[in-house]
């Protein structure tokens, strides 16, 4: 586990770290704006702040709260440098996202022609220009979108269009248009630029994943509105102090006022935010999920739909062989050895599994003086001649059908109709002849990832609709669809189809997140609420997403959801208890300021403290103690367990509520009785 956490590389680190340079020089502003749940804190800091200083000139030190006050400003600052870092931090991790796009893009090596001797050199591809030559053999990755003018290839596209099996491009008509990004996996063609600089598929990509934007989670705005409300409330409760204070002729320092207005706002839940997600991340990352901010873990704690890219998320990317159909008049063993002979050669995924299916090796047949024909594009057939002249070849049916009526011979109709069906239920066949005569087909179909109909299950009874997205046509993808047991699917699904469907549910107030590991993912990771990209997928799906997983499970989300829902229940059990807590400081010690002055008040100052000020230093104490006691708390988290709203509710009231009204009282009384000790 340990070695998989050490080898990813989530974003590029001078990217990042030149990104928070650049955020953290413009912090206090923008951070003002966009958080006012640590513009309290930040608001906290700075008065405290302004009292140290005034207490430090004047040499105010009569109520003996100086180095209170200093260590109150000194972890609020902590609070805010730290938030601050984290924000910053998340914003280069953003600008990174765009970065590393465009430095695939050029490190990706091209060979461009020079000459009329079709010489070539290696450049960055940034380097080619609208109507340049390259060059693509067996192995290269494509670097610009282009047109092929010469030869034929098999391509991988899967990076691009999700779909796994591969494509032939070739000269001339509608096949031979071809997308940076992708793999040349036969053959070598020659390409010419078709897209000015911009412009390219690539280019696009990074457009849409900078126009993506995460939305605020209904749970985030509602603790932003609560602890804003409650800011200003205490703000005109600590105000309105004053003139009542005057009135009734009862002497409140400005030390006195900005000591009860640190301890009244709730700092405290402010103070514990960042705890509370660096615990939310590190659970995460116990269950192999590297989580790029806590913010992205509580999202998923509250996702409705769940979208998933189908080749290497749902299935396992490369088809495999999954059955061998022999013709009417061929033995099964016959037909089985015949297609494992045409594969020893074949280093594909898919000629391994053939090999692996068939259960023989090459020891068990004899290959001396034999010649393996390799797979190419123009054939797309390979095979193998024996010394004694015999021919195996396996290949695409029209290919093969092609090779045996031009000797002569028939194609067997319940071949064609097993071709058929093959197709049909979203596999591949591939037709295996001998001596041009038909021997049977071999099926190969991508592969479902064991568990994962279970696990859909699991995820739909949580509330989540699971939808496939697929660049696989409608048939292939109702298929894998209803194998893996998904709620829905999106055929010939372009990058902007996902997005715009992220972006529909979004409208609709859902919380969508995004499951992918491919290029054209990107932008929906982007864009997701929670984008969660495989640790097997592209660098840029990775950027993109704000988490990574390390076991390539597309049901991984089920433990990152229940995490999810572990933080918010900390976060909710620790805001009623900070609020709570508020509430119980503000009644324990705005009547022990006015009992000199009114009387009358001596029944509300039920602890019975000593006076105002000690009341209002041992609030200070409390206030600076009550968040590092809590951070243990937050750390751990509270047990999440499947019980229904109205029951969380009343046990956080009752628990976390009724304590956070108790524990004031409690600790500012002992706190007052330990000051009147030394007073």
């Amino acid at each position: 586990m340990s070695t998989n956490k050490r080898s990813i590389k989530l974003f590029d680190p001078a990217l990042v770290k030149t990104g928070i340079i650049q955020s953290f020089v413009k912090l206090n502003p923008r951070l003002m704006v966009k958080n006012p749940v640590m513009f309290t804190v930040e608001l906290g800091t700075i008065v405290m702040l302004a009292v140290t200083i005034y207490q430090l000139i004047t040499g105010d030190n009569s109520q003996g709260a100086l180095w209170y006050n200093i260590t109150i400003f000194f972890i609020l600052l902590l609070t805010v440098l730290f938030a601050n870092f984290a924000e910053a931090l998340a914003e280069a991790r953003g600008k990174a996202q765009a970065e590393s796009l465009r430095k695939t893009r050029e490190d990706t090596p091209a060979k461009k022609i020079i000459g009329k001797d079709w010489q070539f050199e290696v450049v960055s591809s940034a380097r080619l220009k609208k109507d340049d030559l390259f060059i693509c053999e067996a192995g290269d990755m494509i670097p610009m979108d282009g047109e092929i003018i010469s030869g034929i290839a098999t391509i991988d596209e899967s990076a691009i269009t999700g779909e796994s099996a591969p494509v032939i491009r070739e000269a001339g008509g509608d096949k031979s248009s071809v997308t940076g990004g992708t793999k040349v996996l036969s053959d070598r063609i020659t390409v010419r630029v078709t897209t000015q600089p911009g412009e390219s598929f690539l280019d696009k990509m990074i457009a849409l994943v900078e126009g993506a934007s995460r939305q605020k989670t209904p749970n985030e705005i509602a603790l932003t509105i609560l602890l804003a409300a409650f800011t200003l409330i205490f703000t005109i409760v600590c105000v309105t102090l004053k003139p009542f204070a005057d009135y009734a002729q009862t002497p409140i320092t400005i030390a006195a006022f900005i000591s009860l207005f640190v301890c009244l706002i709730p700092t405290t839940i402010g103070g514990l935010l960042s705890a509370i997600g660096i615990a939310g991340m590190d659970r995460a990352l116990r269950a192999n999920v590297i989580a790029k901010s806590g913010k992205a873990v509580e999202t998923a704690g509250d996702i409705d739909t769940l979208l998933l890219d189908k080749t290497g998320t749902i299935t396992i990317g490369n088809r495999k062989a999954t059955g061998f159909h022999h013709a009417n008049g061929i033995d099964q063993p016959e037909f089985i050895a015949a297609c494992a002979l045409s594969s020893l050669a074949d280093m594909t995924p898919e000629g391994k599994s053939i090999v692996e299916l068939s259960g023989l090796h090459e020891k068990n047949f004899n290959t001396t003086g034999a010649s393996f024909i390799e797979f190419t594009a123009e054939t797309r057939s390979s095979g193998i001649n024996l010394a004694d002249g015999t021919r195996i070849r396996k290949g695409a049916y029209d290919s093969i059908k092609n090779i045996v009526t031009k000797a002569g011979h028939s194609f067997p109709e319940e071949v064609t109709e097993r071709v058929n069906i093959i197709s049909s239920n979203g596999g591949t066949p591939l037709v295996v002849s001998r001596n041009e005569i038909v021997l049977g087909v071999i099926e190969l179909q991508d592969i479902i990832k064991p568990g994962i109909h279970e696990r859909f299950q699991r995820l739909r009874k949580m509330g989540v609709k699971t939808v496939m997205v697929t660049g696989d046509n409608p048939l292939t993808a109702k298929y894998i669809a209803e194998k893996a047991g998904v709620d829905d699917f999106i055929a010939e699904a372009k990058p902007e189809d996902k997005m715009n469907y992220i972006r529909r549910e979004q409208q609709s107030g859902k919380l969508v997140a995004m499951m992918g590991d491919g290029t054209n993912d990107a932008p929906a990771l982007a864009q997701a609420d929670v984008g969660v990209a495989m640790n097997s997928g592209t660098a840029a799906a990775k950027e993109a997403g704000n988490m990574v997983d390390l076991d390539n499970d597309p049901t991984k989300l089920i433990e990152v959801v229940e995490i999810g829902k572990q933080l918010l229940i900390t976060r909710g059990t620790l805001t009623t208890f900070s609020i709570a807590n508020d509430v119980a400081k503000y009644f324990a010690i705005v009547p022990a300021l006015f009992i000199a002055s009114i009387p009358a008040l001596q029944s509300l100052n039920i602890m019975g403290l000593k006076s105002p000020e000690s009341a209002i230093l041992a609030a200070v104490i409390f206030n600076a103690i009550i968040i590092p006691l809590l951070i243990p708390l937050a750390l751990k988290g509270v047990a999440y367990k499947p019980i229904g709203a109205s029951a969380l509710l009343r046990r956080n009231l009752l628990i976390y509520g009724l304590g956070g009204l108790i524990a004031p009282f409690i600790g500012i009384k002992l706190i007052d009785m330990l000051i009147g000790l030394f007073i």
